[in-house]
């Protein structure tokens, strides 16, 4: 079983939402994880709140690390759906995402975002698709 160092190393790949965003790794187990992104100015919009995509970001990330962080195939998401429920009010927004349903080649995640004042931001669920092979990586062309 990977340890949680094992686990943040093999997701530091996923630049966008370690390096761009911002998000943590907190803990992930089999079929759970946690995941926080501290909040910065250029993730809010111009009300002040928390931006919709970084909160959907934070979410799809905390799918993958509790639908791949301990398993030997790749899991992708297939649909996700998001729910904003209220503004976070903290400064930092905090993802558990839970497996509901695993299947051969499909699952069903739900994952609920709060802040650390316990703030309820907002709810997601998402269906994941099990590939035969992982993809292939992409290149840019230059």
């Amino acid at each position: 079983m990977p340890t949680l160092d094992q686990i943040r190393a093999c997701f530091s790949g996923d630049r966008y939402a370690t390096e761009t965003t911002g998000v943590l790794i907190q803990d992930a187990q089999p079929g759970t994880s946690v995941c926080t992104l501290p909040l910065r100015p250029e993730l809010l919009n111009a009300n002040g709140t928390p931006m919709g995509g970084a909160i959907f970001t934070l979410a799809d990330f905390a799918f993958a690390v509790a639908a791949n962080g301990h398993s030997q195939q790749v899991t992708v998401s297939q649909h996700a759906s998001v729910t904003f429920l209220a503004p976070a009010k903290g400064q930092i927004l905090i993802a558990k995402a839970s497996c509901l349903k695993a299947g051969r080649q499909t699952c069903l995640y739900a994952v609920d975002i709060t802040d650390e004042l316990g703030t309820y931001v907002a709810h997601v669920t998402v269906n994941g698709f099990t590939l035969a092979a992982p993809p292939k990586p992409f290149v840019p062309q230059e």
